[in-house]
């Protein structure tokens, strides 16, 4: 045969050569974190077989299996059982060869059910040498990125593909095996050249060459020493536990994943194909299926509880529509969250974010409408566009969706007409519903207006039947899943309602905006004294136990005056702080502040108030969050304590929520408390356990109201009129 042939084959076997040696690589990298898991799951699995009483292997042979003889010879707890194995278990006086071998049975059982829901948690603040193990091995396959899983996939099946052709063109590599090989088999020979040269080319084309080796070098350098190893962890925490649920198999419960959708519905979302070739981040299974119920659905709102990544699961599926051929899409969000929509963007995938914002922007969206891209503007400036023609836009996203709940605004007008000609829309929010059940029942309205027919029939806050057939009628159109559902590795979070009794003088203010019926000034009250302030004292001293354990704290407050209060209290006394952000602190700098924050040494405090802080900005670098009072809607104090307590969060989250005893505060957390259970039963929850007739529609200015009223009746002064 020609040297071409033997070239085209001799390249092809080099090629097969890097697909396999990836493959090989990628495998080793995966057995190292299965090899150092091993240990740390096993411990976790003893520890909690040695709480479990060895009476509960009844469970497993519903009853029938005696304990009484076991018991007696000393065997309290299912792992002593497993460690003894049959043969001890047969020396005890009165247990014979069945119930020995029954409870041994019995207890692996328990140990194997155990070890499939056992989770993994990584403590950064004690290292020690088996989780340093495992971080090391996770970070070869975090520092390679989502890209080595593709080469492998991709190597894996090139070099199934270029092994069989070699060896149906084996007979080229020399004239006297073309002789023997018959006509059939020299065809055969020649047909595998063609196919070998076509796939290299194509390989060549799309530069698979150049990934396998680079791929194949960043499986082979770990990090240079332990202390680079957990200094990425900490910095990349979400990354690391994405591929731990990967690799351990310990992902969520797949219900759950899927919020409980219905069959019919869940079924369709799993068939729909997800391309991540634009993306640069390894997605979990929870936000691939996101994704894909965006893309299958069409018109949606994901509703996911905060810190679950939302905004990587809207990147995704811009991204495979990109990879359709798609090419303009809009993302639509507050301005507070402009610049974190570009930052994600340009690192979560390959697409070109373009800002359309500020006094360029008409430049900026004639740019866009002629090149494509993945445009991100503000509710206020997406007014000034003309609205697309159809079939122009092929994704419309719109962050914080709440901010469209009232059909009476311009901004809702203006989102409304632009998804009417969009045939695929997506809404963002963690909070679809904060006071009213109707606010929800817009936005399902306009994405879908059929669907809120059949929900409109429902009595909305009768009873628990009307959330459940609620929730069954907008399934379609509605995915939510909650923190402790799917993030399993998510470090503890520990609420504590800090009760003080109001000083003399934080009575004296408190009584005279009662008198006023200034119901934002009762609010405020106990910071208008900062020199006998009770909860200003207590605020000091919960920095102080951050300070000594080196953590670092958040402190939102509705009221800038409350943040000033504190900064000038906090800054007497030499506490690092950062801040305040405010509604009126630009965008920008508002991220710069908490870049800043997070990259500061040891104990810090950052400022906020909450309606600017507690959206969009991710601080997960604070441990410790302090409430300065009770909020109107229990949404924002979710909204702004999960600024801390998300995906990524390496350490257990504190929430210390101060509050005042014998008034407004009691009253709030009271009323709020009913708003919390709306949500619960129409929009968190995927089935309601308990009925709530007392859901009542309480507006925030009716809210207000009442409890003026009722503090100026408590108090005995005369009524006025709330300012």
């Amino acid at each position: 045969m020609g040297r071409g042939e033997r070239e085209a084959v001799g390249r092809a076997r080099e090629l097969a050569g890097a697909a396999a040696r990836v493959v090989e690589d990628h495998e080793r990298a995966v057995d190292a974190v299965r090899d150092a898991l091993r240990p740390i799951q096993e411990e976790l699995v003893e520890r909690e077989l040695d709480t479990i009483p060895v009476a509960r292997l009844k469970d497993v042979t519903e009853g029938r299996l005696r304990l009484g003889e076991l018991e007696k010879g000393g065997f309290r707890t299912v792992r002593a059982v497993l460690d003894a194995g049959p043969y001890r278990l047969r020396q005890t006086p009165g247990v014979g060869q069945r119930t020995a071998d029954q409870a041994f049975a019995s207890a692996r059982q328990i140990a194997d059910a155990v070890r499939e829901t056992v989770a993994v948690r990584i403590d950064v603040d004690r290292p020690e040498p088996r989780t340093t193990a495992l971080v090391r091995a996770l970070h070869v396959l975090v520092e390679a990125g989502p890209q080595a899983r593709r080469a492998a996939e991709t190597g894996a099946g090139l070099a199934a593909r270029l092994e069989a052709l070699l060896e149906e063109a084996r007979p080229v590599s020399g004239a006297l095996r073309m002789l023997f090989a018959g006509r059939a088999g020299r065809l055969r020979a020649l047909a595998a050249v063609d196919e070998l040269r076509r796939l290299v080319e194509e390989a060549e084309r799309d530069g698979v060459p150049q990934l396998l080796a680079q791929t194949s070098v960043d499986l082979l350098r770990g990090p240079d020493t332990d202390l680079a190893a957990w200094v990425d962890f900490e910095l990349r925490a979400s990354d690391y536990y994405g591929l731990l649920a990967d690799i351990s198999g310990r992902g969520p419960d797949s219900a759950a994943a899927e919020g409980f959708l219905p069959d019919d519905v869940a079924a369709r979302v799993r068939q729909q194909r997800l391309d991540d070739g634009h993306l640069r981040v390894s997605l979990r299974g929870y936000q691939a299926f996101g994704a894909r119920f965006a893309l299958a659905q069409r018109r949606v709102v994901l509703g996911d509880e905060m810190g679950l990544g939302k905004t990587v699961q809207a990147i995704a599926a811009l991204a495979h529509l990109a990879a359709e051929g798609q090419s303009h899409f809009m993302v639509v969000c507050p301005a507070s969250v402009l610049i974190n929509w570009t930052r994600e963007i340009e690192a979560r995938s390959t697409l070109r974010p373009m800002p359309l914002h500020g006094p360029d922007r008409q430049e900026a969206f004639a740019d866009w409408k002629g090149r494509g891209g993945v445009a991100v503007t503000t509710f206020d400036a997406l007014r000034g566009f003309p609205t697309p023609g159809g079939g122009e836009l092929a994704l419309l996203v719109v962050d914080e969706a709440h901010y469209v709940k009232n059909p009476q605004t311009r901004r809702t007008a203006t989102v409304t007409a632009w998804a009417e000609r969009c045939e695929r829309v997506l809404f963002l929010t963690g909070t679809p519903m904060e006071n009213r059940v109707a606010e929800f029942r817009h936005l399902v309205r306009i994405l879908r207006p059929d669907l809120t027919e059949v929900a409109d029939g429902q009595d909305a806050q009768a009873s628990v039947a009307g959330s459940k057939a609620f929730r069954k009628a907008v399934a379609p159109v509605y995915l939510r899943r909650n923190q402790q559902d799917v993030l399993t590795e998510l470090p503890s979070l520990q609420h504590t309602d800090e009760w003080e009794e109001l000083s003399a003088p934080d009575e004296e203010a408190y009584r005279q905006a009662v008198r006023d019926g200034n119901f934002m000034a009762m609010r405020r009250a106990a910071y208008a004294r900062p020199e006998r302030s009770a909860k200003l004292q207590r605020l000091r001293e919960l920095v102080g136990e951050a300070a000594d354990s080196g953590l670092k704290m958040v402190v939102f407050s509705a009221f800038r005056d409350v943040l000033g209060t504190v900064q000038d209290a906090l800054g007497a006394a030499g506490t690092p702080l950062f801040g305040p952000i405010t509604g009126s602190v630009p965008p920008a700098r508002r991220q710069r502040t908490v870049d800043e924050f997070s990259a500061a040494t040891g104990h810090a405090v950052l400022l906020a108030q909450i309606e600017a802080g507690g959206v969009g900005l991710n601080m997960q670098a604070a441990s410790v969050v302090v409430l300065c009072e009770p909020q109107i809607k229990p949404t924002i104090e979710h909204q702004a304590v999960a600024r801390a307590h998300r995906m990524g969060q390496v350490r257990p989250v504190q929430v210390h929520r101060l509050l005042a005893t014998g008034g407004v505060d009691e009253r709030m957390v009271r009323m709020l408390e009913t708003k919390s259970r709306l949500f619960d039963a129409y929009a968190r929850r995927s089935e309601v356990a308990e009925s709530t007739p007392d859901a009542l529609d309480v507006s925030d200015v009716s809210l207000a109201r009442r409890i003026v009223e009722e503090e100026q009746a408590r108090l005995g002064m005369a009524a006025a009129e709330p300012v």
